[in-house]
């Protein structure tokens, strides 16, 4: 569902100076669902594309109203900050100030109005509903009261009243336009380097719900027969992937029983470039060096069933090498609980290694609506240094001649481009560009950099390194 602008808010569809307290109010399970969420997201950390369809599906809430809860709440997770600078001016308090409930349906309301058809007074009035059936019943007024005043501009009024002048700081308007931290929207800017007129159109992208990708794993099913069962069309670019047109893709037959997978078609194409490319000499040991939650793992791993390899798989948190399980099971891996900066396994081994670092996730906010939010500059630091380790590994870990692919959902520079740059000696980069046959606008290369707003993809970085033959 895309993100319309609503109607205007002035004249006759101003809403009411306060909703009718005569009879009890019946929130909406859609909004309400919307606004648990919210909750989660701000009490428990929670991921939201992780605790919606749990709240989805306890309640049995499916169809037109699992769409509605979807919209407002990734969409409200992914505005949080320019709803809350429009909030600011609205309240006439700090927002600091305001209990957490309140705060929520102010940011839920304030969403409906901004970035929805939905008519004003109808948005105000439920979210009013809302807070008089919460924790918070006393608020209801206040809430009216400054949605209502919320409503008195267009967001793109709004946006010119509060954000730096665009004549002057391009970036910093381009921020709060697409509801961009204005360092992240700094880090894509440096990303995009000599294409940085692409910015707005960057964060835009970046600012969109996206679109469900799902992978048919090879030897499981075929592409077709997912197309088939999904209702779906064929991905651009992956031989394996397909464009889910809507609905929970985790109600999907192939996806419940491990023959397919939801995966990002810019995962699948790193994963596929890396196995794809030309290495000479023996090519039956691979290895997933950082390999939770298993998406890439499972694709790989069912690449080397039909090519006769062995996996291992690494991941250091007992609970997602779990998950790698779940996902590669029946497959040649072998998955172990352990450090990858400090493995046991037996050095100049093995022929492919897969490092898809952790990383800021920078590359995916569309499918984290919330991470845009948390994470901070400091944060960056914290990962390049894990980054550069894990390379060192990776660096001892495979043979003389084989192949290295590091991958980060990220364009950040520092994650990118600068732990590429100081890399272990005697890891020479291959052009990558090759083994993405089809795929548009991968620049000069040897690096290659997905982005949204040109092939629809999470923002992927990939750089296949291979060892010296000393």
């Amino acid at each position: 569902m895309s993100r319309p602008i609503g109607p205007a808010r002035k004249g006759s569809t101003r809403p009411p100076q306060r909703p009718s307290t005569q009879q009890p109010p019946t929130p909406d399970p859609a909004r309400q669902a919307a606004l648990d969420l919210l909750r989660a997201v701000r009490e428990d950390g929670a991921y939201a594309n992780l605790a919606l369809p749990k709240i989805l599906n306890d309640r049995r809430i499916y169809g037109r109203d699992a769409g509605l809860a979807t919209e407002l709440a990734y969409g409200t997770c992914r505005a949080m900050g320019l709803l809350d600078a429009i909030l600011a001016q609205g309240s006439g308090r700090p927002l600091a100030e305001l209990d957490g409930a309140v705060h929520d349906a102010l940011r839920l309301g304030a969403y409906q109005l901004l970035r929805t058809r939905i008519p004003a007074h109808a948005a105000v009035s439920a979210t009013v509903n809302l807070v008089r059936t919460g924790p918070k019943p006393g608020a209801a007024g206040f809430v009216n009261a400054v949605l209502r005043r919320v409503s008195e501009r267009e967001e793109g009024e709004w946006v010119d009243l509060l954000a730096p002048p665009i004549a002057t700081d391009p970036i910093g308007h381009y921020a709060m336009q697409t509801a961009h931290p204005r360092w992240i929207a700094e880090a894509i800017n440096d990303a995009l380097g000599a294409e940085s007129d692409e910015l707005l159109e960057a964060l835009t992208a970046d600012d969109q719900r996206p679109q469900v990708h799902l992978v048919a794993r090879p030897g499981r099913i075929s592409v077709a027969d997912l197309v088939i069962e999904s209702v779906g069309e064929l991905a651009r670019y992956s031989p394996y992937g397909v464009y889910l047109p809507d609905g929970d893709p985790g109600r999907l037959r192939a996806v419940a029983t491990g023959l397919a997978g939801v995966q990002d078609e810019g995962s699948q194409l790193v994963a596929l470039a890396l196995i794809n490319a030309e290495i000479e000499g023996p090519d039956s040991r691979w290895l997933d060096l950082a390999a939770g939650p298993g998406g890439k793992a499972a694709v790989i791993g069912a690449l080397a069933a039909e090519r006769g390899a062995q996996v291992d798989a690494i991941e250091i948190t007992p609970h997602r090498a779990e998950l790698v399980r779940q996902a590669v099971a029946g497959l040649p891996v072998k998955v172990h609980v352990a450090d990858g900066r400090s493995t046991t396994l037996p050095p100049e081994t093995y022929d492919r290694v897969l490092l898809d670092a952790p990383c800021t996730g920078l590359g995916a906010l569309r499918r984290r609506p919330e991470a845009r939010w948390r994470r901070s500059p400091a944060s960056v630091a914290e990962l390049v240094e894990l980054q550069t380790e894990l390379l060192i590994s990776a660096a001892a870990l495979v043979r003389p001649g084989g192949l290295i692919g590091y991958v980060t959902c990220s364009p950040h520079l520092a994650e990118t481009a600068d732990i590429v740059a100081a890399r272990p000696a005697g890891l020479d980069l291959v052009d990558a560009r090759p083994y993405l046959p089809g795929v548009p606008k991968l620049g000069a290369g040897p690096t290659v950099q997905l982005w949204p707003h040109r092939q629809g993809t999470d923002a992927m970085f990939l750089a296949i390194m291979r060892k010296s033959v000393r």
